[in-house]
C-alpha cells in the first residue's frame, strides 16, 4: 500500500516560540501551557494520552501509549504493572522517552530522562482513588504474560469482583507509579511548508560550561537550542 498522498495541510506560519522570549522560559511551565491549552481543545479526546518508549539492557527498544498521571518540576509520573515488559525494561535500563502529539492543535513534545519507582504510599493512594472496576482489572491482569483466552480474564474478573464485592481491593505488590526526570523537553509546533518549529531544551548539570555559539541560557539550570525541522 503506497501512502505517499496522505499529507497532513499544517496550519498558519505563527512560531511556537518567539526568539525574545526564550531565555525566560521554563520547559515544564511550558508544558504545562501547552498542556491547559490542549485540555481546552474539544477535538482531543485524551489529552494525557502519551507514548511510552523504553528499552533492553542491549538496546532492543519498544514503546506503548500509557496514561500520564501528574506533572510538575519533579517530572512526569504513570503507573503500571512493574512486571510488564515496559516494567523490566526500566528496571534493567532506567531511561524512558515520551511522546505527546495533539494533532488538532499541530503540536509535539518529546521528553527523554532518566526514571525510578516512586514510593509505595503514593502508589497506594493513587491505586485506591481509581474505580473498583479499574482497581480488580489490575488484580486480573498480570500484564504481558501469557493467557490461554479471553474467557479466562472474564471468569477471573467475576471472581474478584464477588470477592470483594463489599471489602476494599488490595493494591497488588506488583503494581505502581515511576516518575520521569526530564534531562531533554522538545516543543514541535507544525507549520506550513514543513518548516516546523522545534525548540530542544536541555537540563545542563554543569553551570559553569561553555556554551556554544547557539546554545542558550533558559531558566535554572536549563538551555535551549532551536533545531532545524
Amino acid at each position: 500500500m503506497e501512502l505517499g498522498d496522505l499529507r497532513k495541510s499544517y496550519r498558519g506560519d505563527t512560531e511556537a516560540f518567539e526568539e525574545q522570549h526564550l531565555a525566560s522560559l521554563d520547559p515544564i511551565e511550558q508544558f504545562r501551557a501547552w498542556f491547559q491549552e490542549a485540555l481546552d481543545c474539544p477535538d482531543i479526546g485524551e489529552v494525557n494520552a502519551m507514548c511510552l518508549a523504553t528499552c533492553t539492557r542491549d538496546g532492543k527498544p519498544s514503546a506503548r501509549m500509557v496514561l500520564l498521571k501528574g506533572f510538575g518540576q519533579d517530572g512526569f509520573r504513570f503507573f503500571t504493572n512493574y512486571e510488564s515488559r515496559k516494567g523490566k525494561e526500566l528496571d534493567s535500563n532506567p531511561f524512558a522517552s515520551l511522546v505527546f502529539y495533539w494533532e488538532p492543535l499541530c503540536r509535539q513534545v518529546r521528553i527523554e530522562g532518566s526514571v525510578k519507582r516512586l514510593p509505595e504510599e503514593e502508589s497506594e493512594r493513587y491505586f485506591h482513588s481509581r474505580p473498583k472496576g479499574n482497581q480488580i482489572g489490575a488484580l486480573v491482569s498480570r500484564q504481558s504474560s501469557v493467557i490461554p483466552d479471553r474467557e479466562y480474564l472474564r471468569k477471573k474478573n467475576a471472581e474478584l469482583e464477588e470477592r470483594y464485592r463489599d471489602t476494599p481491593v488490595p493494591k497488588p505488590d506488583y503494581w505502581g507509579a515511576y516518575i520521569v526526570e526530564p534531562e531533554v523537553v522538545e516543543f514541535w509546533q507544525g507549520q506550513s511548508n514543513r518548516l516546523h518549529d522545534r525548540i530542544v531544551f536541555r537540563r545542563l548539570r554543569d553551570r559553569a560550561a561553555p556554551l556554544g555559539a547557539m546554545t542558550h541560557r533558559a531558566h535554572g539550570d536549563w538551555v535551549y537550542e532551536r533545531f532545524s525541522p
